[in-house]
């Protein structure tokens, strides 16, 4: 069986089809839920050998079944935020140092080390609520920071103003709306300070389109680019965005793209329903069918463009574009 060590050495292509192979043969055996999927679709598991051919299982299946293969009782249930009064997705974990060592690593590939940065988290609609995979995260990365930074709910003034006085390198991560009315009220000129943002306006203020937003940040901040994180609370990894809503992802997650006319057209590349592999997810199920709309470039980096038409809107789905 493999363990979170394989799965974070991963370096290539080979390695990956290889350790996917070995997690879907584990998960369509041990996860009951999927297993039954697999069945219902009539896919044999001995004639899955290569990626294209692995079963993914709807992410709504989240919702109502438990999707777990772990020996012992799970350490934690992360649940999505379920804006719209819709039932929260659950995603049980075996182990959270799992998920530590996946988030942590993945951040500091694109980051670098962590205690040589400050984290200011201003995520008011997730400190609110328990169960928020995205605050456990951060919440981490603050502990593990050079020692300023922290959370802020709406003292909008005094985060504002612990950001000037921190000289060193920041990132400041925050939900969409916050981060807006940030600029709107104070436009303050931030310094040696990463803007990231984590998506979550839906119910807050009126929805626009992700560019115009981030011309409003950049402008009002005094940033040259907003940088993002695609996650979401079935997921163990993160993939990130350095701008202009390009996202790469750790050796451990992939991206795949299906026809939304037929989901099990699967492809590596072009424009579809965007399907995920994530290896961190070692107990649960690793192989997902999101209800994102995205394309998936040459490179392997992608772009999301927002929900399939008709989908089931979540809060929880972080940076939608």
């Amino acid at each position: 069986m493999l363990n979170i060590n394989d799965i974070l050495n991963i370096s290539s292509e080979a390695q990956f089809e290889r350790a996917a192979l070995e997690l879907f043969a584990f998960q369509v055996k041990n996860c009951t839920p999927y297993k039954s999927y697999v069945e219902y679709i009539k896919v044999n598991p001995s004639s899955v050998d290569t990626l294209d051919k692995i079963p993914f299982m709807p992410i709504s299946a989240f919702k109502n079944h438990k999707l777990y293969c772990g020996e012992n009782e799970p350490e934690i249930v992360f649940t999505s935020s379920n804006t719209g009064g819709t039932d929260p997705s659950k995603h049980y974990l075996a182990q959270l140092d799992i998920y530590e060592a996946c988030f942590t690593k993945a951040f500091e590939q694109f980051y670098g080390d962590i205690s040589k940065i400050n984290i200011y988290g201003l995520l008011p609609n997730y400190l609110q609520r328990e169960g928020s995979s995205l605050i456990y995260m951060v919440d981490k990365l603050i502990k593990k920071s050079r020692g300023s930074g922290g959370f802020y709910l709406d003292n909008y003034e005094k985060l504002i103003s612990e950001l000037s006085e921190d000289k060193g390198d920041k990132i400041l991560l925050g939900v969409s709306y916050a981060l807006w009315d940030i600029a709107e009220q104070y436009a303050p000129k931030l310094e040696n300070t990463i803007v990231m943002e984590t998506g979550g306006m839906k119910g807050n203020r009126e929805e626009i389109p992700k560019e115009q937003l981030h011309k409003i940040l950049t402008t009002a901040f005094g940033v040259d680019k907003i940088e993002s994180e695609y996650g979401m609370a079935e997921l163990t990894s993160q993939a990130y965005s350095l701008g202009d809503g390009i996202f790469n992802t750790p050796k451990w997650l992939k991206i795949l793209v299906r026809d939304i006319n037929d989901p099990f057209d699967i492809k590596e590349h072009g424009r579809g329903g965007i399907n995920i592999i994530d290896l961190g997810n070692l107990f649960s199920c690793a192989f997902i069918q999101t209800q994102d709309m995205g394309e998936i470039y040459q490179d392997n980096s992608f772009k999301i463009f927002g929900r399939i038409d008709h989908s089931e809107i979540r809060g929880c789905n972080l940076l939608v574009q």
